[in-house]
């Protein structure tokens, strides 16, 4: 039973949160939404939201602001909320933003090839590594399609993937439908696994392999290296004497064979 109410409250607890960031993303969109980060503690749960323009969020004298606290801690089953901005260094690397960038880029007109193509092209004169742009709905007709836009090096799925890659999503709507704007990013300066770099031992100050190997090897254990080398070398030698011993024996043998079938030949004769 008590493990059923832990799940519970995660999932509520999840839940909730969803809804503040759909609430926050409905209101501050103009403002340029970056995305949500909660955490908790023991004052309560610190939500830290991420914006393109800070004053809009803000607003004069923090009316903005307290009144979105306000409406967080009447409206949702959060903790003793409290509200913070913070200002985003590089829009262009903020997949939500640019989501939401796309998404206005289409509602104001703009054909979905152009759209995507300048969106992408800006990620990566940003740093990224990678992108991709994801377009589905009715792009240029009645019918659903999906149009894709790649950079880069992007991952789609495993731990990489969700460790590296910056999602974001938004929608615009236009006359022929809804289209759904998924802008995924490979954060700049990102090490993929498998990428190793190797340093030279003088960049770490350590010695030579030379000179190291020479002091680990102590004189005694050297001398014994070279007497089991020189009898390695004389045991060799033994070999390919006896080899070369038997083949003349075999060689001898065969010329006397030879002469005595000869001699046996001409009694016939005779």
């Amino acid at each position: 039973m008590g493990k059923t109410n832990t799940v519970r409250n995660i999932l509520h607890r999840n839940i909730e949160r969803q809804l503040v960031r759909e609430y926050l993303l409905k209101e501050t969109e103009r403002a340029g939404f970056g995305g949500l980060e909660f955490n908790r503690t023991p004052e309560g749960t610190k939500v830290t939201l991420q914006a393109e323009q800070v004053g809009r969020v803000i607003g004069r004298r923090g009316k903005v602001i307290h009144e979105l606290q306000r409406r967080l801690q009447e409206d949702f089953d959060l903790e003793r909320p409290r509200l913070e901005v913070n200002e985003i260094e590089e829009p262009r690397l903020n997949a939500q933003v640019m989501a939401s960038r796309l998404a206005s880029s289409l509602e104001r007109g703009w054909f979905f090839r152009r759209a995507g193509h300048s969106t992408s092209q800006n990620i990566m004169d940003a740093g990224a590594r990678g992108c991709l742009i994801v377009l589905s709905g009715k792009i240029s007709g009645a019918r659903h399609r999906v149009q894709k836009f790649q950079q880069g090096h992007i991952k789609f799925c495993g731990e990489t993937a969700l460790e590296f890659m910056d999602v974001g999503f938004s929608t615009a709507v236009k006359k022929l439908g809804t289209i759904g704007c998924t802008v995924k990013i490979m954060r700049a300066g990102t090490r993929l696994p498998h990428e190793i770099i190797i340093h030279d031992r003088a960049e770490l100050g350590l010695d030579p392999v030379e000179e190291v190997s020479m002091l680990e090897i102590p004189e005694d254990k050297l001398e014994k290296s070279n007497s089991n080398e020189e009898n390695d070398i004389d045991a060799e030698d033994v070999a390919s004497n006896v080899v070369d011993q038997i083949a003349k024996i075999e060689a001898s043998v065969d010329v006397e064979d030879q002469e005595d079938s000869v001699d046996k030949v001409s009694q016939e004769e005779e």
